[in-house]
């Protein structure tokens, strides 16, 4: 039969498969129950003087309600510190206005980056009017919304001597379009990798190291030199230093945000496309695993539609598709339980979109990292930036 090994390989990619979407189901069910035991613990009473760092630029949706968020945190003693590129940036208005009168909060114009992103140009400037009394530094981003104990939850890792990185991530929630609902189900793909073991990564967004290891591990100076990734370069810097980065159930913030499908594809590009410069191991993984799923799927289908298969083979073939669909949609499933118990207070939680676009996650990441490793280019806010190498990046065209 001319089909035979056709067929052969189909069952052996297909039997691969499987053991990935087990696996990583498997992974999605231990997020769930550490998110679950770590909501249950308290947090802790590691509570040092800590300073928050913020960069922005811009003034996004729900920019008020996020800044409000970050000024009353449940937290005895921490400064904020924001930071813009120039005066001329909306959002120095807002927070100059906003900032007024708070002795504990402070805003930085950073000036133009020339050798660096903004964002990790605008942090190292930043760094400059931390209290030196400050025993942590913790890193947020002004589009989240974080609860009420997000630094306290961040910060009380760091009781822990043996971990140098606390992090949380960003949750999208779905909004009221098809491409913020398909930017839930991808990027919450994503956050699910992390958990209680150690293949963490940070999140720039909701981060914190003590400010002995920052000195000492030289981040600024070496690390976030010629980047625009703030959160990869600290892992690197981390792993270097056989350090442990721990991830913080509690510090799951909530991201809101409409966007057009071309808003989509530019962001989720420019994702993978950071993660092939920085951490190109990943992207390998990534892509790897994303053919095989590819390759699995369209060799099915083409296999059923085949003249020579009997029907026993088309049925087997077909309830083989079927049933890594089915472990597909249960991963979304279950993130979609998480989303409703971490966030109860989102009455219009459009959970289900976690699971009913999931068929479509694979393939949008299949796009990504197959157009990550053609690209080196990317654009964040207004300006365009090469990256030629982990510590090299070169300013293209600036808003």
């Amino acid at each position: 039969m001319i089909l035979a090994p056709a067929l052969k390989v189909f069952w052996v990619l297909a039997a691969l498969l499987a053991i990935q979407s087990l696996i990583a189901l498997r992974e999605v069910f231990r997020f769930l129950a550490f998110v679950r035991r770590r909501r249950r613990e308290p947090p802790g009473d590691f509570l040092p003087r800590a300073a928050v760092i913020i960069p922005c630029k811009g003034l996004d949706a729900g920019f008020g309600e996020n800044l409000q968020a970050f000024l009353t945190q449940d937290y005895p003693h921490y400064q904020l510190v924001f930071a813009v590129a120039r005066e001329a940036d909306p959002a120095h208005a807002a927070l100059s206005e906003k900032l007024r009168g708070l002795p504990q909060a402070s805003l930085v114009v950073a000036g133009e980056a020339e050798a660096q992103g903004e964002k990790v140009h605008n942090l190292v400037q930043a760094l400059g009017a931390v209290d030196p009394a400050a025993e942590v530094l913790a890193f947020a981003d002004i589009d989240a919304r974080p609860g009420q104990d997000w630094l306290h939850s961040l910060v009380a890792r760091l009781a822990d001597p043996g971990i140098t990185v606390s992090t949380g991530f960003r949750w999208y929630l779905p909004g009221t379009g098809f491409a913020s609902r398909l930017r839930a189900a991808w990027d919450t793909s994503i956050a699910t990798m992390l958990g209680e073991h150690g293949r963490n990564f940070a999140w720039g967004g909701s981060m914190a190291i003590r400010a002995s290891d920052f000195r000492r591990l030289q981040v600024a100076e070496r690390y976030w030199k010629g980047t625009v990734s703030d959160d990869y370069a600290l892992a690197r810097a981390v792993r270097d230093s056989r350090g442990r980065i721990a991830f913080e159930p509690r510090c799951l913030v909530a991201s809101h945000e409409e966007s057009t499908l071309a808003e989509l594809l530019h962001w989720t590009n420019r994702q993978i496309i950071i993660t092939h410069v920085y951490a190109p191991h990943l992207w390998r993984l990534g892509l790897a695993a994303h053919l095989l799923y590819a390759t699995t799927m369209l060799g099915g289908v083409a296999l059923i539609f085949a003249p020579d298969i009997t029907l026993t083979a088309r049925i087997g073939i077909a309830a083989a598709l079927a049933a890594i669909q089915i472990l597909g949609v249960a991963k979304g499933v279950i993130r979609t339980v998480v989303a409703r118990e971490t966030f109860p207070e989102e009455q219009d939680l459009r959970g289900n979109s976690y699971w009913t676009l999931e068929p479509i996650v694979p393939w949008l990441m299949l796009y990504n990292f197959v157009v990550a490793g053609f690209a080196r280019r990317i654009e964040w806010r207004g300006t365009v930036y090469e990256l030629r190498s982990m510590s090299e990046v070169r300013v293209l065209r600036r808003d």
